[in-house]
């Protein structure tokens, strides 16, 4: 049945090029994207209150709903903000599967439906969003900016977002700086009063002319006809005239009031590039191409800006996410193809390199038709699998290329070359690929946000793996088959090609049996390596950044004005703050600034307030004569730092990869806020000593200042006034009542009711506001109510159900590492605990996800190694020699460490994936490596020429594996085409860890493997006697028995007794007798070579050096320089005593292991090395 499938060509070809097809299509359908489409397990839900204060939404809104989220299982985290005007509750769950958490969505719908009517009037019904990796930060930013603030900007903002919003691909558009028309009915109180009118019943009035409603069915004799009430006009002109009752008769709505088209109050204030401008975040779909969206956007603009040009209004595009995007994919694919090109330069060439290329091409082409038919899209995660298994799909390919070519070298027939050779292969070659995916495959059970990230990778390269088994076990062979390629007739390339490999294999074996003369030395290097490697981790030496992620190309400016500042004030000072960062920062070195007075957007949500602002300060991209992010935030850092006005400027950066909160995140819980707030003020103050800690901010945001007013039932009593009348009043004086809505040329505009503006100097000019009376006189507000002043909330934040405050702050990874910061904090915060019993700290923010993260690793790590013992056991049927495939683990690490002390990068947590990964790529080519060493046992007579024979055949291929892997990584660890400090560890790590591994496989695995089957030996071989000892010749039988020998042995004995009659040569002999007799055959092998040097003309002296020289080799393998000098000795024993059986037998040994050298190194040709 094989050898049909590799004699069919037509199925072969067309099998082939079908999966190349369809890997070409999947690769350029397959959506653009930075980083792959994840759910978090994450909800919000929104709830929207107009009008009402952070303290009314959180005891009648978030209060209520948290409630109901108590009752449902599997939430590992409530946070909730109430606000003005809204409340925000984020549910974190815990890992669940798809199906288990759509149950989870479900029954928080369903809570919500349960207290939906408990909610007060005017609560907007409740949203719930789910979080994902493509909604947590927008795509793009668009701004549209004008002249002016007026009507036409806005129009022209909504009919912009409502053209963003059909674009495909777009999910939703979130609007700042946009307010709402409105038709406004502003009424003077005096007046209103005078003519004896209540704004009670003006508000009435008019919202009965604006009211649409079905009445019903009339019977009209044998007809029935609907009755509907229409509204009026919504002409300002019309609604003047409309009569209003008076206590003299009827008075036009113009007399006491003006109409007028108008917008709501203003709550944020946004200019670009210091013109008035409506602010735009588009987040796309899940899973939709980032790039597509991103043209279409662009597309959209400049078809709509020529047309836009007379009006003064501009749309521009004030960030895009995509060039990050465009970047790291570029990136990417650059150094995957600059290491194949470069590998397959150097070592391939001619056919050979032709069917691994092929191969190479098919198993990625499979790759992409099996991640395009999963609905994956094309991230960096996914390329950096891709670069990852490069190096071992051409692995694959170049084993079983090279088995073949070698059979058909020894003449046989195509077929069954092949089949030999898949034969022969299979075994350790399927091993390899199994080890790999079993280091790779447990990462897939990774908990938190970053395993979600990274679940991608090893995916990518089990089925990169698996399609790579495919090709080079059918595909490959049936290649070669059908090519009829003749390895005995090369060309000149091919000879230039044999001369370069053997010059490595001739250098390498050289080296290699130096080492393996001195195998203690060579192991116990490595090992003080690895220690001191990991003594520099332990000792922070290293520099450690877990979540280590490149920066988006902007930045914002957070500034922060005292509690009662007013928009307009913030929002100039927003404009002072741009024009030194203009001053500060070259104008090459911006792309545009947009200032947003009333808010302030952060990792998680975002803060509002009129004391808030936010600079969003937008950078060209990354080029190498341009400064850093970092190198503008100092440069804006400096000439910000004495601006008079804001209490507080802070920079907050963008990451790119998977969301986290900042390097420290403190979370302060209690039930007495005024604690909590001491707490968080004191905990500040301490944590300005710890190294390394900039930004310190807290999200208690101060509104300002609230005047609470309390109705006097007495006074209302005595006025004769409804108490419900007096507090629809006290609205309509403050910001008005909605009454009714209307459509106005395809919106909905609120019809708003209020009185006229008037400028108030203080809350006693707000208290005399007069109130109408049943009588027709009035009574001034004041003596109508009771009222305090005090500050007021700005944000209400609750975490698992209780008050809560955080502390965040950036972090300086030069200086300090996360860990160790939140270390030194927790010490601080143990200082002062005792002050504030009521209060409970919680590390969150990177801390929280560095422990979980590597919790799990560690698992994982074991979990891997488990499953690579396993199946190596099951291999190799040893328990010792899987120990030695895994002995390249530690060195891997050895590598990685050097690696980012030589580059400066630091450790991260993708720099631990990476080191997990590496236990799989580095053991591949010490698994083939013994198993060509465990078959060459059965054929040679020795260990040491079992490893060393396998080594030499196997150096090729390990290094053509090795140096793809690491130069398809080598420019991006180096930054060639560009610098990531994401991926730019992980490629150091691997790059380095490869280059070690490497190195261990060679020179150090064969010792190790020596030193385990040494046992397998004797010490001294039957075939040659060992020398006998001096005490002979002080025993009396000893000439009696040396004439009953004969003449050799009588001359034999003269010998011995020559070196007797020498202390320093007798003691050279016996040690190296006894050295010799305990297996110990260099250091008797030192030892006869000085008794030779002392007595050149001694037979004894140079019979049993060559004897310890041939044993040397039976124990360790072939050794050029050795059987030279064997050679060199034998000859002077022989010419002392020609004819003397004991030198035939070891000539003839010396033989055999001059016969089994390698080809390439005749024994005869070499020089003698020296000691």
């Amino acid at each position: 049945m094989y050898r049909k499938l590799l004699g069919n060509s037509i199925l072969v070809n067309l099998t082939f090029l079908l999966v190349i097809v369809a890997g070409w299509f999947s690769y350029t359908s397959m959506p653009r994207e930075q980083d792959p489409s994840v759910n978090f397990n994450w909800l919000v839900i929104w709830t929207g209150w107009p009008g009402a204060s952070a303290e009314d939404v959180e005891k009648r809104v978030t209060d209520l709903i948290e409630v109901e989220l108590g009752r449902i299982s599997n939430i590992r985290v409530v946070s909730s903000t109430s606000r003005h005007g809204a409340s925000n509750i984020t549910v974190r769950f815990e890992e669940l599967e798809a199906r288990e958490f759509d149950k989870r969505i479900q029954e928080v719908r369903r809570a919500i439906q349960r207290i939906e009517a408990d909610l007060p009037e005017g609560v907007r019904s409740p949203m719930v969003l789910e979080l994902t990796s493509s909604n947590t930060f927008p795509t793009a930013v668009v701004t549209v900016s004008g002249l002016d603030d007026n009507e036409q900007l806005r129009h022209l903002a909504q009919e912009t977002r409502k053209d963003l919003l059909r674009l495909p691909g777009v999910d939703r558009v979130d609007s700042w700086g946009m307010r709402d028309p409105e038709l406004r009915v502003e009424f003077d109180p005096g007046k209103l009063i005078g003519l004896g009118i209540s704004p009670k019943t003006l508000a009435d009035t008019v919202k009965a002319y604006f009211h649409d409603a079905a009445l019903g069915n009339l019977k009209l004799s044998s007809q029935e006809w609907l009755v509907r009430l229409q509204g009026t006009s919504n002409d300002p002109g019309y609604l003047e005239g409309l009569p209003l009752v008076a206590l003299r008769g009827e008075v036009p709505l113009r007399s006491v009031a003006r109409v007028r088209q108008g917008r709501e109050k203003a709550r944020q204030v946004v200019f670009h590039e210091g013109k008035p401008a409506v602010m735009f975040s588009l987040f796309k779909s899940d899973k939709a191409n980032n790039l597509e969206l991103l043209e279409r956007v662009k597309a959209y603009i400049a078809e709509r800006n020529p047309r836009l040009e007379q009006s003064g209004v501009q749309i521009s595009l004030a960030h895009d996410q995509t060039i990050a995007t465009r970047n790291a994919i570029h990136i990417m694919e650059n150094n995957a193809l600059i290491g194949l090109l470069l590998v397959a330069a150097i070592f391939l060439g001619g056919k050979i390199a032709l069917f691994t290329g092929l191969g190479l091409v098919f198993s990625l082409a499979g790759t992409f038709w099996v991640l395009h038919a999963l609905g994956e899209t094309l991230n960096v995660t996914v390329l950096l699998g891709i670069v990852i298994v490069l190096g071992m799909l051409v692995d694959d390919a170049v084993v079983v290329v090279e088995a073949i070519h070698a059979n058909l070298k020894k003449g046989m027939e195509r077929m069954h070359a092949a089949v030999s050779a898949v034969r022969e292969m299979w075994v350790p070659v399927s091993a390899a690929t199994l080890t790999t995916m079993a280091a790779f495959l447990p990462l897939m059970l990774m908990p938190g946000i970053l395993g979600q990230f990274m679940r991608v990778v090893p995916l990518v390269v089990s089925v990169a793996l698996a399609i790579s088994l495919i090709e080079a076990f059918w595909l490959l062979p049936a290649h070669v088959i059908e090519s009829r390629v003749d390895p005995n007739s090369p060309g000149r390339l091919q000879h230039w090609r044999d001369a370069l490999t053997r010059r490595i294999r001739h250098a390498y074996t050289r080296r290699l049996l130096g080492v393996m003369r001195h195998p203690g030395i060579a192991i116990g290097f490595g090992g003080l390596l690895a220690a001191l490697c990991l003594a520099a981790v332990l000792g922070g030496v290293v520099k450690v950044n877990f979540f280590a992620n490149d920066l988006f190309r902007f930045f914002y400016v957070n500034v922060n004005m005292p509690p009662d500042t007013s928009l307009a004030e913030t929002n100039a000072t927003l404009q002072r703050i741009s024009a030194r960062i203009r001053e500060a920062v070259p104008a090459e070195e911006l792309n545009n600034l947009t200032t947003m007075a009333g808010m302030q957007l952060t990792e998680k949500e975002p803060h509002l307030s009129s004391s808030l602002g936010q600079i969003m300060v937008s950078l060209p991209p990354a080029a190498p004569e341009r400064q850093s992010v970092d190198q503008v935030i100092e440069a804006i850092r400096q000439t910000t730092s004495d601006l008079p006005g804001p209490t507080q400027i802070s920079f907050l950066r963008r990451k790119t990869g998977p969301p986290s909160e900042a390097p420290v995140s403190v979370k302060l819980r209690g039930d007495d806020i005024g604690e909590v707030r001491d707490a968080v003020a004191r905990l500040e103050a301490l944590m300005r000593s710890v190294p390394g800690i900039r930004d310190i901010d807290n999200d208690d945001v101060k509104a300002g200042t609230q005047l609470s007013l309390q109705l006097e039932p007495d006074a209302i009593l005595r006025a004769g006034l409804n108490p419900a009348d007096v507090a629809n009043i006290l609205a309509l004086y403050v910001d008005g009542l909605v009454v009714a809505d209307m459509r106005h040329e395809g919106e909905t505009w609120d019809v708003r009711i209020k009185a006229l503006d008037n400028d108030l100097q203080d809350v006693k000019s707000f208290l005399a506001y007069p109130v109408g009376l049943p009588s027709g006189k009035d009574i001034p507000l004041g003596q109508l109510v009771k009222y305090e002043t005090r500050p007021t909330e700005g944000n209400i934040r609750h975490q698992d159900f209780r008050r809560t405050l955080t502390i965040t702050a950036d972090l300086d990874t030069e200086v300090n590492d996360t860990v160790n910061a939140n270390r030194q904090i927790r010490e601080l915060w143990k200082r002062i605990e005792a002050d504030y019993p009521g209060v409970t700290i919680n590390f969150s923010g990177e801390l929280d996800d560095i422990k979980e993260s590597l919790d799990s690793m560690a698992l994982l790590f074991l979990l891997g190694l488990g499953l690579i013992y396993m199946i190596l056991g099951t291999q190799f049927r040893s328990y010792v020699q899987p120990l030695l495939i895994l002995a390249t683990v530690p060195m891997a690490f050895t590598g990685v460490v050097i690696g980012l002390l030589v580059s400066n990068n630091p450790l991260s947590l993708v720099t631990l994936y990476g080191i997990i990964a590496l236990a799989g790529i580095a053991a591949n080519d010490a698994i083939v490596l013994i198993s060509t060493a465990n078959r060459n046992l059965e054929k040679v007579p020795t260990l040491g020429q079992a490893i060393v024979f396998a080594s030499r055949r196997r150096v090729l291929p390990i290094l053509i594996t090795s140096l793809t892997t690491m130069a398809g990584l080598f420019s991006l660890a180096a930054g060639w085409g560009g610098e990531s400090l994401i991926w730019g560890p992980v490629a150091t790590a691997i790059v380095w860890g490869l280059a070690f591994s490497t190195l261990l496989t060679l020179f150090i695995i064969p010792p190790l493997y020596a030193l385990v089957q040494r046992r397998r030996l004797k010490a001294v071989p039957e075939q040659l006697s060992a020398p006998p000892p001096l005490g002979l010749l002080e025993k009396g039988f000893s000439r009696a028995l040396a004439r009953l020998r004969g003449q050799e042995a009588r001359r034999e004995l003269e010998d011995l007794e020559a070196i007797a009659t020498d202390d320093e040569s007798a003691q050279h002999y016996e040690t190296g007798r006894r050295k010799l007799l305990e297996g110990k055959v260099e250091e008797a092998l030192w030892h006869f070579e000085q008794l030779a040097r002392s007595q050149p003309e001694n037979f004894i002296a140079n019979l049993y050096t060559a004897q310890a020289m041939v044993q040397w080799m039976q124990h360790h393998g072939w050794d050029v320089g050795y059987t030279a000098r064997a050679s060199r000795y034998l000859r002077k024993a022989r010419r002392l005593r020609p004819g003397n059986t004991r030198v035939r037998e070891i000539e003839l040994l010396l033989k055999q292991l001059d016969g089994s050298a390698p080809q390439e190194f005749p024994a005869s040709s070499q020089e003698t090395p020296t000691r």
